[in-house]
């Protein structure tokens, strides 16, 4: 409804996020909850909220495990967390990624930075990636202890942090942002800081004009994730854009990707599932000196884990995750 009480015809409807009306407004349909950082009862981990970037309000939600047991000297690996929601909805405050991220923490016994970057369509693509960049680049501040003026610096990564362990991780669009960044850190002088050890990627949202896979016989939803990708990025290559198609003219070569190890999940049901497939063959078959690992989940759609974190599966996702960033060894298998 309007101001005035008249009815406001709806202009797009991006289903099942988000409606854009003509006036302007925008109505979130999902991702719209919020909870308050502090100590989770149920993992004892605690996180708190800060503001990385006061120019464009990028913050970010931190998390440590409060472990006592935990010898004062033994610094712990970083994850860089990329939330999803096809760069439109959702942030680090969304209950459901707060309580999987919760559960993450304290199974790999990490410090982790979950990066709250603006959402299109208020902030069109690759707004996302820039502000990813700029969280990415104060972490990086923070290896040398020369996170700039004292307000600049975060305890938590000056005094728990190992850098020599950093990952970048994220489900659905997070890990697109994860793909990118990781190249964009090696190609940089921030890589001269910061190096990433490994990339975990949870459903990878990555795409492309031409279908693949179950995308040919599944014309509905190809048709619906191409509206999600048109919507929040309107560059003239489309779904052929080397921000969501990794194969295309113009992406940058995966022989170069700026880790040394990924992991890969995908998930039966999930239309996306052939292209973290196709993501991870092309990986290993490229020249990339790296080790790869694929988890192929049965009877489970898309971000699973999220949308609910206590099943049996989803549980076995993040200690498989949890192993990834504390293990050198990499290996295939199915849940």
């Amino acid at each position: 409804m309007g101001s005035t009480g008249e009815t406001v015809e709806v202009s797009i409807e991006v289903f099942p996020y988000l409606r854009v009306y003509k006036d302007g407004t925008v109505e979130r349909l999902a991702g719209t909850e919020v909870v308050p950082a502090g100590l989770d009862p149920e993992t004892l981990v605690l996180s708190k909220d800060i503001v990385i970037v006061p120019e464009t309000g990028v913050s970010a939600r931190i998390y440590r495990p409060n472990n006592n047991s935990k010898e004062s000297d033994q610094n712990l690996p970083l994850v860089v967390y990329f939330h999803g929601g096809a760069f439109c909805i959702s942030s680090t405050a969304d209950p459901k990624y707060h309580a999987s991220l919760n559960n993450l923490v304290a199974e790999a016994n990490v410090i982790l930075v979950s990066v709250n970057y603006r959402l299109a369509p208020e902030f069109p693509l690759p707004i996302a990636f820039e502000d990813c960049w700029a969280a990415i680049q104060w972490v990086a501040s923070h290896v040398n202890g020369d996170g700039g003026d004292n307000h600049d610096r975060e305890a938590w990564l000056e005094e728990c942090v190992d850098f020599e362990k950093v990952f970048l991780v994220g489900d659905s669009a997070g890990s697109s942002l994860a793909h990118h960044l990781s190249f964009r850190v090696k190609n940089s002088d921030t890589g001269r800081d910061l190096k990433i050890c490994g990339i975990g990627m949870i459903n990878p949202y990555f795409w492309g004009k031409d279908p693949i896979g179950v995308e040919v016989s599944d014309e509905l939803r190809k048709k619906m994730v191409d509206s999600w990708w048109m919507f929040v990025c309107t560059s003239e290559e489309g779904c052929d854009d080397p921000l969501i198609n990794p194969f295309v003219d113009g992406a940058p070569s995966l022989d170069g990707l700026g880790c040394d190890k990924v992991f890969v999940v995908v998930a039966e049901k999930d239309i996306l599932r052939d292209r973290g497939r196709l993501y991870y063959k092309k990986l290993v078959n490229s020249g990339w000196a790296g080790k790869a690992e694929i988890m192929e989940v049965e009877d489970e759609d898309h971000v699973f884990h999220i949308f609910d974190h206590t099943t049996d599966k989803a549980k076995s996702l993040i200690k498989r995750l949890a192993s990834f960033i504390n293990q050198d060894n990499a290996f295939t298998f199915t849940v």
